[in-house]
């Protein structure tokens, strides 16, 4: 499959693309600049983000490198060529991209594709690393490079790309480079920061997957940037949930699976977990409520809720016999 293909590294320009490129200009900049209005700064560049040289076919690891020390992790693309690059194929493979932040507590999230995302996450101060084709489509030499300012003036990106730690490219050229691979990108971001054009659904599989990763403790405050954002979300509050009872803090899963309920009382999962905290913190006759009701709401997880409410049940009828000799 396409995505499973390793991204091999170009350090230079075809003539014949930009030349491509430069015919694209005059359809793209004005469009881009239309859609943003009133939403974007007119021009962003965000200088602090480190520059990191690539060397041959590491612009992976390279880009990984800027994106993530941008989001606080002190990283260099030598620590990460064991995470993303594969020598037999002289590149890195999206999904490894998106995984290797998870290793280090950040969150790798892929944006929708469309270049006013890419210059929404710039002006909200996330680098954006993008996937490009600096050949064709039946014979690419594809390339990561970081976004890291615009100007919808000069109707330009600003790019750290291969040996080159500033470099403006026109829209058109750019999203002529970048359209073969579905205008990939991706941002890094701490557990605490949410990306600007994160949806709810696909910023939960995210944090799901820090979570999975066992990154627990980011997860959780991940959890609750989440719910900042999106305060009734049922991910978010379920992974709040799950997560501080993974931390042992059985009070704060109790609120969040409460909560859950209140938001979302058609979910047999939630109220299955609040009986399950009640009932480890030994209020039992709540705990045998909440789970009749996850039982009653049938569903997929009803087989689950069963096991749970027997528990309780159990427990319930150990309370009640009588001491022996």
């Amino acid at each position: 499959m396409r995505r499973r293909k390793a991204r091999l590294c170009a350090g230079f320009l075809f003539f014949a693309v930009m030349m491509g490129g430069c015919a694209l200009i005059a359809s793209h900049g004005p469009g881009v600049v239309a859609r943003t209005q009133g939403r974007l700064p007119p021009r962003v560049e965000l200088s602090s983000v480190p520059f990191f040289p690539q060397d041959d076919y590491q612009c992976g690891p390279a880009s990984l490198a800027m994106a993530m020390s941008a989001a606080g992790a002190a990283v260099t693309p030598e620590a990460l060529i064991d995470e993303v690059y594969l020598p037999s194929r002289k590149g890195s493979l999206q999904v490894e991209m998106l995984a290797a932040p998870r290793r280090h507590g950040l969150i790798g999230y892929q944006l929708a594709p469309g270049l006013d995302e890419v210059l929404l996450e710039v002006a909200a101060g996330s680098p954006v690393i993008v996937l490009e084709n600096y050949r064709v489509r039946w014979w690419p030499l594809w390339h990561y490079a970081v976004v890291v300012g615009y100007d919808l003036e000069a109707g330009e990106v600003v790019r750290r790309s291969g040996s080159r730690e500033r470099q403006t490219m026109p829209f058109g050229v750019f999203e002529y480079l970048w359209q073969d691979e579905g205008r990939w990108a991706m941002v890094v971001v701490a557990p605490d920061r949410v990306p600007a054009t994160a949806t709810e659904a696909r910023y939960g599989e995210a944090v799901a997957a820090l979570e999975s990763s066992g990154r627990i403790r980011s997860a959780h405050i991940a959890y609750n940037a989440m719910l900042a954002r999106w305060p009734s979300s049922l991910v978010g509050l379920m992974g709040s949930g799950n997560t501080a009872y993974a931390l042992k803090d059985l009070a704060a899963a109790e609120s969040w699976f409460r909560d859950a309920t209140l938001a979302h009382p058609g979910e047999a999962a939630a109220f299955n977990n609040y009986a399950h905290v009640l009932a480890e913190r030994g209020r039992l006759p709540e705990a045998l409520a909440a789970a009749e009701h996850a039982v009653s709401l049938g569903g997929t997880l009803a087989p689950a809720a069963r096991k749970t409410l027997e528990s309780i049940r159990g427990r319930m009828a150990a309370r009640r016999e009588p001491a022996t000799d």
